[in-house]
């Protein structure tokens, strides 16, 4: 079981840059793969970024990639989104998701792959 807890959302004029951090409570979160969705009004949960149990395995949605980056520090139980040049259709609440994982480079993109999942925060990008 884990519990996941977002932060470090906001509001930010576009061209700027945020950090997001999901804190995972228990004790095995490096067994976790995990990734980071969002969600704007009327739309669909959409994927932003993966990364596996190796830091090394990543993947990232194609409207973010070269402005995004997702890391982990197992030791902290965390992982963050840095987020760069910000857009104003990167406004969304931002949820952070995990799943148990036996392979360390296997990546979730699906959002019905993951069981649990934070509450979101707003991101919200003035233009």
């Amino acid at each position: 079981q884990v519990q996941l807890a977002e932060s470090g959302g906001g509001l930010v004029q576009a061209g700027g840059s945020l950090r997001l951090s999901c804190a995972a409570s228990g004790r095995t979160f490096g067994n976790y793969a995990m990734g980071w969705f969002r969600q704007a009004p009327g739309k669909e949960r959409e994927f932003v970024a993966a990364i596996g149990r190796s830091v090394l395995s990543t993947s990232y949605a194609d409207s973010v990639k070269g402005r995004f980056t997702i890391s982990r520090d197992n030791a902290k139980n965390t992982m963050y989104l840095q987020m760069n040049n910000l857009k104003p259709e990167d406004t969304a609440v931002y949820y952070c998701a995990a799943r148990p994982s036996s392979w360390s480079n296997d990546l979730y993109a699906n959002p019905n792959d993951y069981g649990y999942w934070g509450q979101g925060t707003q991101v919200t990008v003035s233009s």
